[in-house]
């Protein structure tokens, strides 16, 4: 059940045997089924999940009604709304599991506990805040200066396994398209 975040808290910082058994006894172990609700907007966040199996979206509903696809997650990765939980504000989004999941759960008052008991743990998560803001720039400047064929074909670079995961319109709203202009530009592509 900690292999992969074991192998994923080894990547950011040297952590003892010791740490990493205060990590294992201080998260909680969770399935959701396909299609749950993790957080609706107004809630606050209660958690950080880390994905050991399965695929979950953060999204919001634009002043058209729209879904708005913000984030694909997979195993490895974590999810949050990270302003919610640490500021305890309302969300703005919606996190939802799209494949039956299995995930290991922090909450806040678990959080301060692993951050209090195993200090070499305040270094992941700096790292990983910091990775999420850079990633965060280079999705706005993909956005601002790139054309729809580029976006989906660096999309399709960076996340390789999520189009056979997720249904299309998904892809389409977190590249900023219809699901009709999606399939235009894919028809381009397999045309060339």
């Amino acid at each position: 059940m900690f292999e992969l975040i074991d192998q994923h808290v080894q990547k950011y910082t040297n952590t003892s045997q010791h740490d990493l058994e205060v990590l294992h006894t201080i998260l909680e172990h969770k399935k959701f089924a396909k299609k749950t609700l993790l957080l609706s907007e107004g809630e606050i966040c209660r958690f950080e999940l880390f994905i050991n199996k399965g695929c979950i979206r953060n999204y919001y509903i634009d002043d058209k009604g729209e879904e708005v696809t913000l984030q694909f997650a997979t195993e490895g990765w974590w999810v949050s709304d990270i302003a919610s939980f640490n500021e305890r504000t309302h969300s703005r989004m919606f996190i939802e599991t799209l494949e039956d999941c299995e995930v290991l759960l922090l909450t806040p008052d678990t959080k301060e506990q692993l951050l209090h008991q195993a200090p070499c743990f305040e270094r992941m998560f700096r790292i990983l805040v910091q990775r999420n803001l850079s990633r965060i720039q280079e999705r706005l400047f993909r956005t601002i200066a790139t054309t729809a064929t580029e976006k989906y074909l660096d999309f399709i670079e960076r996340y390789p396994d999520i189009p056979q995961r997720v249904a299309q319109h998904y892809i389409a709203s977190y590249l900023g398209f219809s699901p009709e202009f999606l399939s235009k530009v894919r028809t381009r592509l397999s045309k060339k």
